[in-house]
């Protein structure tokens, strides 16, 4: 019952979604502020990265993890729920690994455009 949004009360759900929601827009202004300090890069791709991966959680608090990886994973969201996913992966790999800058912040527009795909 821990994966079914039905066990917390309606209330506690609605907290939950707006302190996630919250804290994922925080996030991704906290990375792009971060963007322009040197060496920034990073920060903003983590930051960013964090607050997509917030605002997508707090979707679960609503409908439920089980329930939102079922609609995620329907086939006609199929691509954009694997383009988002392959992206924030991709994010983090071109600052950490890659050391590409330019490839971060492509990658991070397109986290965006496959969020609201």
């Amino acid at each position: 019952k821990v994966l079914d949004a039905s066990t917390l009360s309606f209330g506690t759900r609605v907290r939950w979604f707006a302190v996630c929601f919250v804290a994922g827009i925080v996030c991704s202004i906290l990375g792009t502020a971060l963007l322009w300090l040197p060496k920034g890069i990073k920060l903003f791709a983590v930051f960013y990265t964090l607050g997509n991966i917030a605002a997508l959680a707090s979707t679960c608090f609503l409908m439920g993890p089980l329930k939102q990886l079922k609609a995620m994973f329907e086939p006609k969201r199929l691509v954009a729920t694997v383009v988002m996913l392959l992206f924030l992966v991709l994010t983090l790999c071109a600052v950490f690994w890659w050391n590409k800058k330019g490839l971060a912040v492509l990658f991070c527009i397109l986290q965006f455009l496959a969020m609201t795909w």
